[in-house]
């Protein structure tokens, strides 16, 4: 099919998002969170929430590359240049500040299956950091001049919703024992951090030797 990347490029985007996964950030902060002090249910919907304000990241990425791909290829390779200069600045971030997790487990609410919902989708939608990441992350596993950026990128964001849930569902199922586990065990995510540096430096490095595809 024309919207499906190849297997490498398959295989490289899915090891990526996979560590990403199982990073400790804002969602998988929040789905704890929530989880610990509600309940699995509205841990759920909190995931919910999260995976839509990805899939609208997905979509402005796609339709607004594609648009300045068609526009000036140059411009898009800016874009990818600038890219990999944050992806290397991701990488610098975890290994000078370590993965954080900070978990409340205290103060009960009034929650309801909307309110979590929203409180995903907002925290997501409107994170600064999560927007830069898409739109640099993913327009390098495209090509300029691919006639079909638009479904590439449409597919590789909801490729990477289908392989991060099957965690964000286990992180919440689990929440409780694992918050204690990840909190007890700081040289495991310590070994993330390393490892998540070396994966997104060599995205970087990869961008920057990429003139054209």
């Amino acid at each position: 099919m024309t919207f499906i990347p190849g297997l490498p490029v398959l295989a490289a985007f899915s090891v990526a998002i996979l560590l990403l996964a199982i990073t400790p950030g804002p969602d998988m902060t929040l789905w704890m969170s929530r989880t610990i002090r509600d309940g699995r249910a509205i841990g759920m919907m909190t995931i919910v929430g999260t995976n839509l304000g990805i899939a609208i990241h997905t979509l402005l990425v796609a339709f607004g590359v594609s648009a300045l791909v068609v526009a000036s290829p140059v411009a898009f390779l800016v874009l990818k240049t600038g890219g990999a200069g944050y992806l290397l600045w991701l990488a610098i971030q975890a290994v000078r500040n370590r993965s954080v997790l900070t978990v409340k487990t205290t103060g009960k609410t009034n929650a309801s299956m909307g309110k979590a919902f929203l409180n995903g989708l907002w925290v997501n939608l409107l994170n600064p950091k999560v927007i830069i990441f898409f739109m640099t992350f993913l327009p390098q596993f495209v090509s300029v001049r691919d006639p079909h950026v638009t479904g590439k990128l449409i597919f590789l964001g909801v490729l990477s919703i289908v392989i991060a849930l099957p965690i964000a569902i286990v992180v919440v199922v689990s929440a409780h024992g694992l918050a204690d586990w990840l909190k007890r065990k700081p040289q495991v995510m310590r070994v993330v951090d390393y490892v998540f540096a070396g994966v997104f430096s060599v995205f970087a490095v990869k961008i920057l030797l990429t003139q054209s595809r």
